[in-house]
């Protein structure tokens, strides 16, 4: 709208007993100081809005799929967990929710979450917000989830290898993780990353670090090197800037997403 093979080294993880693989300091400050925005469709977060129906459309088939629920249904994935990493504001937790998942939602931004909380209790909707990060739902001994949603969070990441490794044991057996992610390419660099935060003015400057954007094989490999875990994809998704639509394509140049399975 992350690199075992690349030249490009990622940020360097953070040590010390408050720093964990899935928490960058500047990105929480850099997504907290917008918290207040995130449901306004012509604010900062005005691309994700424009993002969402593709997103919410490949999440809704795959579980279909996954799980052999109807798809008639109003709720059809009643019965199901799903967890939200780095939910934000809640703009796949509030949707995931009326679906009929139980839906956890994490974020590390103690304002997102705030944020989340207040516009999700507004429609009527429970979801579990806690403030707090992957590692930390592990460290409690959380339950794994069915569904665990990995959007757009993993170039964010100070470690992403080791962050991909602990999401993925929050995948119930039988379950599945969504990853949606920017590829390491030139087109990435160049539309990804400057039109988008220097000429179009999407999000604000400096939101993307083009060194932490992730090869599919990349991906792929941190992936299947979590126990049990098989992935497939990429998928790709593009936008059409005469409609203003983003919809999936074969084209993973810039943004794409993939699906991780646990036996």
């Amino acid at each position: 709208m992350g690199a075992s093979n690349d030249t490009a080294e990622p940020r360097k993880p953070k040590t010390g007993p408050e720093r964990t693989s899935s928490v960058d300091p500047a990105d929480v400050a850099r997504f907290s100081a917008l918290a207040e925005e995130w449901w306004d469709p012509r604010g900062p977060f005005a691309p994700l809005h424009r993002f969402n129906p593709v997103r919410l459309g490949f999440i809704r088939r795959e579980a279909l799929a996954r799980f052999g629920r109807d798809g008639a249904a109003r709720r059809p994935f009643e019965g199901l967990k799903l967890l939200d990493i780095g939910c934000g504001g809640g703009l796949l937790s509030e949707p995931m929710t009326r679906l009929g998942f139980q839906v956890t939602a994490v974020d590390a931004s103690e304002r997102n979450i705030g944020t989340a909380r207040m516009h999700a209790e507004a429609q009527g909707l429970e979801i579990d917000f806690r403030h707090g990060t992957a590692e930390g739902l592990m460290a409690e001994g959380e339950p794994p989830f069915d569904v665990v949603l990995n959007m757009e969070v993993v170039e964010h990441v100070a470690d992403p290898a080791a962050y991909l490794r602990d999401t993925a044991a929050l995948v119930a057996p039988g379950g599945m993780m969504i990853v949606a992610t920017l590829n390491k390419t030139l087109k990435s660099l160049a539309l990804g990353k400057v039109a988008a935060e220097y000429v179009l003015r999407w999000v604000p400057p400096g939101t993307h670090d083009w060194r932490q954007f992730l090869k599919p094989e990349t991906l792929r490999d941190w992936l299947e090197a979590a126990p049990g875990i098989a992935a497939r994809g990429p998928y790709g998704v593009t936008y059409d800037p005469l409609t203003g639509r983003f919809s999936e394509s074969d084209d993973v140049d810039i943004n794409y997403m993939m699906i991780a399975e646990r036996a």
